[in-house]
Protein backbone atom coordinates (compact mmCIF):
# COMPACT_ATOMS: atom_id res chain seq x y z
CA UNK A 1 0.00 0.00 0.00
CA UNK A 2 1.51 3.28 -0.95
CA UNK A 3 -0.86 5.69 -0.44
CA UNK A 4 1.07 8.33 1.78
CA UNK A 5 -3.10 9.92 2.41
CA UNK A 6 -3.79 7.77 5.59
CA UNK A 7 -6.71 9.35 6.31
CA UNK A 8 -8.39 9.25 2.59
CA UNK A 9 -8.20 5.97 2.81
CA UNK A 10 -9.62 5.43 5.80
CA UNK A 11 -12.83 7.80 4.88
CA UNK A 12 -12.89 5.53 1.34
CA UNK A 13 -12.72 2.38 3.19
CA UNK A 14 -15.64 3.12 5.67
CA UNK A 15 -17.18 4.64 3.17
CA UNK A 16 -17.22 1.23 0.54
CA UNK A 17 -17.77 -0.91 3.54
CA UNK A 18 -21.26 1.22 4.41
CA UNK A 19 -22.64 0.96 1.07
CA UNK A 20 -22.12 -2.88 0.90
CA UNK A 21 -23.90 -2.96 4.42
CA UNK A 22 -20.28 -4.64 5.77
CA UNK A 23 -20.14 -5.61 9.86
CA UNK A 24 -16.28 -4.15 10.28
CA UNK A 25 -13.97 -2.91 8.18
CA UNK A 26 -10.40 -2.99 8.41
CA UNK A 27 -7.73 0.66 8.63
CA UNK A 28 -4.38 0.11 9.21
CA UNK A 29 -3.79 1.45 12.42
CA UNK A 30 -1.66 5.02 12.77
CA UNK A 31 -1.74 7.53 15.25
CA UNK A 32 -3.96 9.65 13.16
CA UNK A 33 -6.51 6.76 11.95
CA UNK A 34 -6.94 5.93 16.14
CA UNK A 35 -7.45 9.11 17.13
CA UNK A 36 -10.29 9.92 14.23
CA UNK A 37 -12.19 6.52 14.94
CA UNK A 38 -12.30 7.38 18.67
CA UNK A 39 -13.87 10.55 17.83
CA UNK A 40 -16.11 8.55 15.45
CA UNK A 41 -16.93 6.21 18.56
CA UNK A 42 -17.61 8.77 20.83
CA UNK A 43 -19.62 10.82 18.26
CA UNK A 44 -21.87 7.53 18.03
CA UNK A 45 -21.53 6.94 13.82
CA UNK A 46 -19.08 3.38 14.78
CA UNK A 47 -20.28 1.07 17.20
CA UNK A 48 -16.87 -0.35 17.90
CA UNK A 49 -13.10 0.24 17.75
CA UNK A 50 -10.43 -3.01 18.22
CA UNK A 51 -6.92 -3.69 16.61
CA UNK A 52 -5.39 -6.82 15.33
CA UNK A 53 -2.81 -7.89 14.32
CA UNK A 54 1.02 -7.42 15.49
CA UNK A 55 4.04 -5.60 14.95
CA UNK A 56 4.00 -3.53 12.13
CA UNK A 57 0.85 -4.79 10.60
CA UNK A 58 -1.84 -3.90 12.65
CA UNK A 59 -5.18 -2.97 11.62
CA UNK A 60 -7.89 -1.34 13.44
CA UNK A 61 -11.52 -2.98 13.51
CA UNK A 62 -13.97 -0.91 13.15
CA UNK A 63 -18.11 -1.91 13.74
CA UNK A 64 -20.18 0.01 11.28
CA UNK A 65 -23.43 1.06 12.47
CA UNK A 66 -26.91 0.92 10.68
CA UNK A 67 -30.28 1.89 11.88
CA UNK A 68 -33.61 0.38 10.78
CA UNK A 69 -34.87 -2.64 9.60
CA UNK A 70 -33.56 -2.04 5.86
CA UNK A 71 -29.78 -1.21 8.07
CA UNK A 72 -29.34 2.19 6.91
CA UNK A 73 -26.03 3.18 7.52
CA UNK A 74 -25.55 5.76 10.10
CA UNK A 75 -22.73 7.27 7.84
CA UNK A 76 -24.43 8.62 4.75
CA UNK A 77 -21.38 10.82 3.86
CA UNK A 78 -17.72 11.42 4.62
CA UNK A 79 -16.13 14.22 3.00
CA UNK A 80 -11.96 14.77 3.11
CA UNK A 81 -11.48 18.68 3.60
CA UNK A 82 -7.83 19.05 4.06
CA UNK A 83 -5.23 16.76 2.20
CA UNK A 84 -1.68 16.62 1.34
CA UNK A 85 -1.74 18.51 -1.96
CA UNK A 86 -4.34 21.19 -0.10
CA UNK A 87 -4.17 21.66 3.82
CA UNK A 88 -7.34 23.66 5.00
CA UNK A 89 -6.62 24.97 8.32
CA UNK A 90 -9.39 27.05 10.42
CA UNK A 91 -9.08 29.30 13.56
CA UNK A 92 -11.54 28.97 15.95
CA UNK A 93 -14.13 32.09 14.77
CA UNK A 94 -13.92 30.43 11.35
CA UNK A 95 -14.82 26.90 12.19
CA UNK A 96 -17.32 24.81 9.82
CA UNK A 97 -20.30 23.43 10.82
CA UNK A 98 -21.37 20.34 8.84
CA UNK A 99 -25.05 20.21 7.94
CA UNK A 100 -26.28 23.03 10.76
CA UNK A 101 -24.56 20.72 13.32
CA UNK A 102 -25.99 18.00 12.28
CA UNK A 103 -22.77 16.20 11.44
CA UNK A 104 -19.20 16.52 12.76
CA UNK A 105 -15.72 18.07 10.98
CA UNK A 106 -12.56 16.73 12.42
CA UNK A 107 -10.39 18.83 13.30
CA UNK A 108 -6.73 18.47 14.04
CA UNK A 109 -5.89 21.18 16.81
CA UNK A 110 -2.55 21.65 19.05
CA UNK A 111 -4.55 19.39 21.67
CA UNK A 112 -5.42 16.20 19.51
CA UNK A 113 -7.93 15.43 16.75
CA UNK A 114 -11.56 16.61 17.79
CA UNK A 115 -14.88 17.62 16.94
CA UNK A 116 -15.49 20.84 15.60
CA UNK A 117 -17.63 21.60 18.56
CA UNK A 118 -15.08 20.21 21.06
CA UNK A 119 -12.64 23.05 19.33
CA UNK A 120 -14.74 25.74 19.61
CA UNK A 121 -15.20 25.43 22.78
CA UNK A 122 -11.57 24.64 23.86
CA UNK A 123 -11.41 27.86 21.36
CA UNK A 124 -8.90 26.35 19.07
CA UNK A 125 -8.39 26.26 15.76
CA UNK A 126 -6.39 23.90 13.46
CA UNK A 127 -6.54 21.83 10.11
CA UNK A 128 -9.92 20.66 9.01
CA UNK A 129 -9.48 17.07 8.13
CA UNK A 130 -12.75 15.68 7.06
CA UNK A 131 -16.43 15.93 7.69
CA UNK A 132 -19.07 13.66 8.31
CA UNK A 133 -22.45 13.28 8.56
Amino acid sequence: MAANDTIADMLTRIRNSSMARHETTLVPATKMTRSIAKVLKDEGFIAECSEEGEGVKVNLVLALKYKGKNRKPIITALKRVSRPGLRVYSNRKELPRVLGGIGIAIISTSSGIMTDREARKAGLGGEVLCYVW
